[in-house]
């Protein structure tokens, strides 16, 4: 899929949209916010926890709905991490290019994020709806405390 990536991409890789140097100072911020995304994103979570390999392995291995630290702001701290990365390239580049696979990387993302929503109300039930209806997905509330979880 990257080689394929690449190939498509190829020929759309020297067209900018804007060129300046400090672009990257707001890139370098949204650079730091990732990395402290999944910093605190994986806190309460393992590898294999990250990875999915409870999901995939279905050992009956014991699993817990994690709803604090990060996760009582955001449920899918991961996810924004990866589009605070993505936006940082598209804005500190400037290339179609970036701003292309950051829209591909949305969609792509919403639809992974719908499943794993799904997915997690199969698995735990009424407290996940409770608690998706009490914690946005992505984008984190501006006003007000924390969740109730």
């Amino acid at each position: 899929m990257f080689v394929l990536v690449l190939l498509l991409t190829a020929p759309f890789r020297g067209f900018l949209l804007y060129q300046s140097n400090w672009t990257w100072l707001p890139a370098a911020c949204l650079f730091a916010l990732g990395l402290w995304l999944y910093k605190n994103g994986s806190a309460n979570f393992g590898l294999k926890q990250l990875q999915g390999t409870p999901e995939v392995s279905g050992n009956g291995a014991e699993q817990r709905l994690v709803t604090a630290g990060i996760r009582s702001h955001v449920r899918h701290p991961i996810y924004l991490a990866h589009l605070c990365e993505m936006l940082a390239w598209s804005v500190g580049t400037g290339l179609a290019v970036c701003y292309a696979l950051t829209i591909w990387g949305v969609i792509t993302g919403a639809f992974m994020i719908y499943c794993e929503d799904v997915e997690l109300e199969k698995r735990f039930g009424e407290p996940y709806r409770e608690y998706r209806a009490s914690v946005p997905a992505v984008i984190p509330r501006l006003t007000g405390g924390p969740s109730r979880m």
